[in-house]
């Protein structure tokens, strides 16, 4: 149940990240995902460097949403420099 959960929330916070960044993306609900649950993952690595997370704790909502932008951003730059090349 929890490897649902973290897709179901990857896919949450994947496709807000989405809506903040308008524009064509070349990958569909399965990429969605993988950058949600990334950018959960993401998030989760700098609140603990950051001091706000202790190890054993998980991402917030915020630092999710926060990673999945980010990884959503260098996506749509390393798709886009390989498409002009």
């Amino acid at each position: 149940m929890t490897v649902i959960g973290w897709i179901v929330f990857g896919l949450i916070v994947g496709a807000l990240a989405k809506l903040v960044m308008p524009g064509r993306d070349p990958g569909g609900i399965i990429v969605t995902m993988l950058i949600g649950i990334a950018g959960s993952m993401l998030g989760g690595f700098i609140g603990r460097a950051a001091g706000w997370y202790g190890p054993g704790q998980a991402a917030g909502f915020l630092m999710s949403f926060l990673g999945a932008v980010i990884l959503l951003m260098l996506y749509r730059m390393l798709v886009r420099r390989r498409t002009t090349l």
